[in-house]
């Protein structure tokens, strides 16, 4: 298969418009040109993340530039500025699509001492260089700070450069400059209320018309200006003439994108059939930048990944929807604790326990109570008897205390949920997790090249695990980076290695270790107590639970599913100066 990475640029030409947003431009840019005596106004193009905002804000831009010759564009990527800095670079912006001959008229036939020269003064100095530094410029933006005279004259001065500017040359009844301000919304409050000002403030004058792409609930009360007052609010209620909200794309359109998108990439075969393009459609939430990012991820795994070879490509697309929807699930799920196995199927007995232990008021039926004791065995608790209802609430409780932490609120995920049962309803889906399972490796790498820093030298640590070569790599990191490392399959070698003479400075286990959940625990533990071992220690393991973080903290260790994570925590530990920064045990050494 060959295959190419779908780039996440904005739509700029009807070539690339894969979800025929080139109509709704056409009808938005008219609507501009037709409504260019009405300014100034302000358009808000409404939509979340990933929705196309930016991709219609750019083919309105193009059928302005090429369809209407009395209109002139200027594109402000508001994210890239912060603060004041926003409103300044905006205004020149602005200033510096006018034209030069215009501005030193205007210039002219102003008093050379008045605030109004150096405004005039700053737009030429933008017009050679945009955003250039000179001291012209930030004296006049300095002053313009503070100076609320200053403020005014400004304002006065942007209308009478703009009235001029759209009644210039032969063009009737009036020309029309349309700014298009993108991602707003990505903005930090303070960037997002100084482009507001400038365009509420010192541009909205006749001759402009702006176009806002943002999500605007994130601008709302609710949102990224919660902290606003009334007046804010206010403020910001007036910024906005109207919107138009992207609708979400249909059926019939969100799927040929699908398609088109796997073509374009090379896994069109992976879609051969309807039933999976419908499923990324929906399971994407129909947004175009997600169904990309979905395709990118098939294409990589599929190239690089031979366990996908023998499985049928519907095995394949569910599940990496859930390896990039549901990132966190997917690694307890090829992590699989070896005293709970699969964590799909563990997760659908959990929903059926759930469903019959919560509802006390509904007799269940055989299949169902059966189901639930058979899940609470496996937990190592002991069913209810079934006409004690009073005491299914709490064993409920104590289940979801050795769960995975995730698993209450997956549960209320019926997209979750729905794909789950998909997935594990497939004929090969538990030999296709066992394969992934088998298949994935540690997740560090070992550097290579020069020789680097040794910063762990003299350290030693003890690694617990009864599949070590699942961490060989990460063992072999840190050997690299100067620590010792002894690597033990069972508390027997572990023993052996304490009660040499050897400091262990760092301890890492897993928790399980063949069908027993807590081996981790119970050995830590009667290390603890005998005083064989008291210093910090690690638990490394995909598995999270409230139960695994109650015990952990009753035994001053730490507990992380990412690998990340762990050399931050082991780098706390190792590097000098740093001893403290994890708990030890209760009996650490000074």
């Amino acid at each position: 298969m060959d295959f190419a990475l779908l780039n996440d640029e904005p739509v700029t030409d009807e070539e690339s418009d894969l979800l025929g947003t080139g109509r709704a431009a056409r009808e938005l840019a008219k609507l501009m040109h037709d409504s260019r005596t009405s300014t100034p106004f302000t358009l808000a193009v409404d939509a979340g993340w990933g929705m196309g905002k930016s991709s219609l804000m750019k083919l309105v831009e193009a059928e302005l530039r090429h369809g209407y010759r009395d209109v002139e564009t200027v594109w402000y990527n508001a994210w890239t500025a912060t603060g004041a800095d926003a409103l300044e670079g905006l205004i020149k912006s602005v200033l510096a699509r006018f034209d030069r001959r215009l501005l030193r008229r205007v210039l002219n036939g102003l008093d050379e001492h008045s605030v109004l020269v150096r405004a005039v003064q700053t737009a030429l100095t933008v017009a050679a260089a945009p955003f250039g530094a000179a001291g012209t410029v930030d004296r006049f933006w300095r002053d313009l700070s503070v100076d609320a005279k200053a403020r005014n004259d400004m304002r006065e001065a942007l209308r009478d450069l703009a009235g001029q500017w759209a009644r210039s040359a032969a063009h009737e009844p009036s020309r029309l400059l349309v700014v298009f301000v993108d991602d707003l919304d990505r903005c930090s409050e303070e960037t997002v209320l100084a482009v507001c000002e400038a365009v509420k403030v010192y541009l909205d004058v006749p001759g402009l018309a702006f176009v806002i792409g943002c999500d605007r609930s994130a601008l709302g009360p609710s949102g990224l200006l919660r902290d606003l007052g009334p007046a804010g609010s206010a403020f910001m209620e007036k910024i906005f003439q109207t919107s138009y909200r992207i609708p979400v794309t249909g059926d019939q359109h969100i799927e040929a994108y699908v398609r088109r998108c796997a073509e374009r990439s090379g896994v069109q075969q992976l879609l051969a059939d309807d039933t999976l393009v419908r499923l990324i459609a929906e399971r994407s939430a129909r947004n175009p930048r997600r169904i990309k990012r979905l395709i990118n991820g098939f294409g990589l795994e599929c190239s690089l990944n031979p366990v996908w070879e023998r499985f049928d490509p519907e095995a394949v697309i569910r599940t990496l929807l859930l390896q990039h929807l549901y990132a966190d699930f997917y690694r307890t799920l090829l992590a699989g604790d070896r005293s709970h196995g699969n964590a799909a199927s563990e997760f659908l007995g959990y929903r059926v326990a759930r469903r019959v232990l919560s509802r006390p008021s509904v007799t269940p039926d055989g299949a169902a109570w059966q189901t639930t004791a058979n899940h609470l065995t496996e937990h190592g608790l002991a069913a209810p008897a079934l006409d004690d209802r009073e005491e299914w609430g709490a064993v409920l409780a104590r289940l979801e205390e050795y769960l995975p932490t995730g698993f209450p609120a997956l549960e209320r995920d019926q997209n979750f949920v729905t794909l789950v049962e998909e997935l594990m309803g497939m004929p090969d889906a538990t030999e296709l997790v066992e394969r992934l399972r088998r298949g994935v490796g540690p997740v560090a790498t070992v550097e290579s090249g020069e020789e680097s820093p040794r910063p762990y030298a003299g350290a030693f640590v003890l690694w617990v695990d009864d599949h070590p070569e699942n961490n060989a790599e990460d063992a072999a990191h840190l050997e690299f980076l100067g620590a010792q490392v002894a690597v033990a399959e069972g508390a027997r070698q572990a023993e052996r290695i304490l009660g040499a003479p050897t400091r262990v400075d760092l301890l890492i286990s897993d928790v399980a270790r063949g069908m027993d959940g807590d081996a981790g625990f119970t050995t830590l533990r009667r290390w603890r107590d005998s005083g064989r071992y008291d210093g910090p220690a690690i638990f490394y393991t995909d598995r999270i639970t409230p139960n695994r973080e109650v015990r952990c903290r009753e035994l001053g260790a730490e507990i992380t599913r990412s690998s990340e994570e762990l050399y931050e925590r082991v780098d706390a530990v190792l590097r000098p100066g740093r001893r403290t920064s994890l708990p030890a045990g209760p009996n650490a050494r000074a």
